[in-house]
């Protein structure tokens, strides 16, 4: 049986992905069409499910900076979209009863209230994978997104202790031992190595994070979470991400699949998750609103907004401990797990064209904007040197030493990982945070000083995003970029790229023609 869910995952994955859609949209519908056939998710699947939720939380954490959580606009901003998210949604929710409208017309306010706060959440597995494929988890938006996801964990930690009675026990005060802690565990980390040890190392921490959690009474996933944080000033923290991130996608599979096998609906409930999937542009603009009036800029409320716009899957969480209690009809739980799973799909489609839809509408969406900008948000033009680096990783840095050996002064980087920037700029290299999406970044910039622009980015989607937003700004130089592979090179030099590199290709050259030296110099000695 476990071939068919690998079978069905990937031929429902690769159709998707053939029209453009994220494979995990696949994966909902494998799942859907699976429980139509007859089959039933069993203990390996569920099992899956919490291992890719458990390293997401863990890898998410690990990203994360504590300083951006305790921002007005994160903190502000997720409990006040709460608290106006249930009052308007619980007075939906009535009047639809009142129009006696199936579903709706038998439910009393608690279920209401159950309902409309189980939808009040954001998918933290679409949004954070959908910031993953875009290469945005380091903008302003994308850490902005993962902050409210954070704080709505918190309040979700919250629910599950009022309704369960899941009080943490005395013990867990010893969990404050693991602060005095750290130094050891990160001289441990730093022994790892760089082979199958390190992922190895990601599955310990975040596992024994999630049990000892468990153990004293707190949601483990919550544990997992703190863990990664924990850890997110180590040296090591981005490659841990990065060893674990196939094994992540491989088990998030398994909640994919497990949301199709929550139970198999009817077309009334289909309509009447149809009917809730109509509050997600209430939910986009409640948090696009909300976060204008943190003094936000229009583009960084419109992405984030629009990446939280969805359902999550917590939702299933509380309507199946509520039914489990007798709070809610067995039929909600359906009818939540149809309203989550198209959310996912209309959040992952939309967001495809997000930044094209934000240029081409920019003034009528920046009449909303604050006069007042928070410090963060405002960016002066560094210098005057020609050449720019987008992505100051191994890639970019390599090429920011070659060209200030060969040219002193003429180059400076840019990068949306702050962290990353303080680093570079406590070794004296010329760099700063900036989103090279952005499209108002550029519009800001003195293009004309700028000659050549090189894309060290690992993503070809964020290379044509920069390119367009280059040429939205009337970029009059020249532009270089990165690619894997050959097919990708060929689609970036027909996009408009000036000169794209072969990765792979290009370090064979170079090792080439560094070593070629070491050939003729043995020559040198033999005669």
């Amino acid at each position: 049986m476990e071939f068919i869910w690998i079978l069905f995952a990937f031929l429902c994955g690769f159709a998707a992905k053939v029209i453009t859609l994220p494979p995990s949209i696949g994966y909902l519908l494998a799942g859907f069409i699976l429980h139509f056939l007859g089959y039933q998710a069993d203990d390996l699947v569920l099992t899956l499910a919490n291992i890719g939720i458990t390293l997401m939380l863990f890898t998410i954490g690990l990203k994360l900076n504590i300083k951006d959580l305790i921002k007005a606009e994160v903190w502000a901003g997720s409990l006040s979209h709460t608290l106006v998210w249930m009052v308007v949604g619980i007075a939906s929710f009535k009047l639809l009863a009142l129009l006696s409208v199936t579903f709706f017309a038998d439910a009393d306010y608690q279920i209401a209230a159950l309902v409309v706060f189980a939808l009040s959440f954001s998918s933290t597995v679409c949004v954070v994978k959908l910031l993953e494929d875009h290469g945005e988890m380091k903008t302003r938006h994308g850490k902005l997104a993962v902050g409210i996801l954070v704080m709505q964990d918190i309040v979700a930690v919250g629910f599950l202790v009022a309704a369960t009675g899941k009080i943490p026990t005395v013990w867990a005060l010893l969990l404050l031992l693991l602060i005095p802690m750290k130094p050891l565990i990160n001289r441990v980390i730093s022994k790892v190595g760089h082979g199958e040890l390190l992922p190895l190392t990601g599955f310990f921490l975040a596992f024994g994070a999630y049990e000892l959690f468990e153990l004293v009474k707190i949601k483990g996933d919550l544990g997992a979470l703190l863990a990664g944080m924990y850890l997110a000033s180590h040296v090591k923290a981005t490659e841990i991400t990065k060893s674990l991130m196939s094994f992540k996608d491989i088990f998030l599979i398994g909640f994919f699949l497990s949301i199709g096998f929550t139970a198999l609906p009817t077309w009334e409930m289909l309509a009447i998750a149809g009917v809730l999937t109509l509050m997600l542009p209430l939910k986009f603009a409640l948090f696009f609103f909300l976060f204008i009036k943190l003094k936000l800029r229009a583009r960084t409320a419109f992405l984030s907004s629009l990446a939280l716009g969805n359902f999550s899957e917590f939702g299933l969480i509380v309507a199946s401990l509520s039914t489990s209690a007798g709070w809610l009809p067995k039929e909600w739980l359906v009818i939540l797990a149809l309203a989550v799973s198209i959310s996912f799909v209309i959040t992952n489609v939309l967001y495809n064209f997000a930044h094209e839809f934000y240029a081409n509408h920019k003034t009528s969406i920046c009449r909303y904007q604050q006069p007042e900008k928070l410090p963060e948000d405002s960016f002066i033009q560094p210098c005057d040197a020609p050449i720019v680096i987008i992505g100051m990783g191994r890639v970019g840095m390599g090429a920011y030493r070659a060209l200030n050996t060969q040219h002193p002064n003429q180059a400076w980087g840019l990068d949306t990982d702050k962290t990353k920037i303080d680093l570079l700029a406590e070794n004296g290299v010329q760099v700063f945070q900036g989103d090279a999406e952005d499209a108002d970044f550029w519009e800001n910039m003195d293009l004309a000083k700028i000659k050549l622009v090189l894309l060290a980015l690992p993503s070809v989607q964020d290379i044509m995003n920069i390119t367009v937003q280059l040429k939205h700004a009337n970029y009059q130089g020249k532009i270089a970029a990165i690619a894997r592979y050959d097919d990708e090179r060929s689609a970036l030099e027909e996009f408009g790229v000036d000169k794209v590199f072969n990765f792979y290709s290009e370090a064979g050259v170079g090792f080439a023609e560094e070593s070629i030296s070491l050939f003729n110099t043995s020559n040198e000695l033999s005669t």
